[in-house]
């Protein structure tokens, strides 16, 4: 005798199947991943076309079967229709849906990144529409992801020193830099130290000449003292680390998003950081490309 469950679920991926089927990924608080045909989905009168859409989230009796699980029933209970009416929106969305794809485990309970995802979601379809703003909440979940996870960028203190590095808005060419193999935010004049001191290690093992006393200059302690040099993937001006800061913040609606100004740089920081530990390509992100790219065109 089959056996069925019962889960609520938000569709995160769809795949045809057949010559009417489609499989859905569904994420659940209750039994994390689950992929389900929706039998007959894709016939025109089918009560589970919209039900097995993109952000739909129902609540489902589910057969088990043996290779896959079948939906029987579906009542949708939220949908997310402002998403798939702004592309920038819906490229976020995809977006965020995909790092949770990585993340997800099936068969595990899910509750947090199930709330955590759909809180975002629901970030984005309220926001009012401007480019800036949409970049804003996706840096935000996007953050927000990684440190559910456990992969919190360090962006309060140097991930060399792990002394406090606080934006400096008084000099128009202050920097600070952003390692992803250190792990977050480095000070550029550590950083300088320390590869000064590395090259004066090459040239002390290459003369074949014993080892001198440190400078005074190199009398601070790092990390990474007897590592290679962290490569430096991205320079931050002080208004891009003041808000790559904030991201650790339960809110961001209190972050001027009306103009760009620093959240392009942060996404970019934040989609290499996420896909060095992810170890793939987040696809959508071409998306967010295109999208902002052609704004810029017809703006310019």
């Amino acid at each position: 005798m089959t056996r069925t469950y019962q889960v609520t679920g938000i569709n995160l991926k769809t795949q045809a199947l057949g010559e009417s089927d489609k499989i859905v990924t569904i994420l659940t608080p209750e039994f994390g991943l689950i992929r389900a045909v929706a039998p007959g989905a894709r016939k025109h009168n089918s009560s589970l076309g919209g039900r097995s859409g993109m952000f739909v989230v129902n609540e489902l009796l589910i057969a088990k079967g043996r290779s896959l699980d079948k939906i029987t029933q579906a009542q949708t209970v939220k949908t997310y229709p402002g998403l798939t009416k702004d592309l920038g929106k819906l490229a976020a969305s995809q977006y965020l849906a995909e790092i949770v794809l990585c993340q997800a485990l099936s068969e595990q309970p899910q509750a947090e990144l199930y709330e955590l995802l759909n809180e975002h979601l629901n970030r984005l379809e309220t926001l009012s529409q401007n480019e800036a703003g949409v970049l804003a909440h996706l840096a935000h979940g996007v953050f927000h992801l990684l440190a559910l996870a456990g992969l919190t960028p360090q962006v309060q203190v140097c991930a060399l020193t792990q002394r406090q590095l606080v934006p400096n808005f008084t000099d128009p060419h202050w920097q600070v830099g952003f390692s992803i193999a250190a792990g977050g935010i480095v000070g550029l004049a550590t950083w300088e130290e320390l590869r000064k001191e590395k090259q004066r290690e090459r040239q002390i093992n290459s003369s074949g000449k014993p080892p001198t006393t440190p400078t005074s200059s190199s009398t601070y302690q790092t990390v990474v003292h007897q590592q290679e040099l962290p490569v430096i993937s991205q320079r931050l001006n002080a208004r891009e680390l003041y808000l790559l800061q904030q991201l650790s913040q339960p809110e961001i609606m209190h972050i001027n998003a009306a103009k760009d100004d620093g959240w392009l740089s942060v996404e970019q920081i934040l989609r290499q950081y996420a896909q060095y530990h992810l170890g793939r390509q987040i696809r959508s992100a071409t998306l967010i490309d295109s999208y902002f790219a052609a704004n810029h065109d017809a703006t310019v």
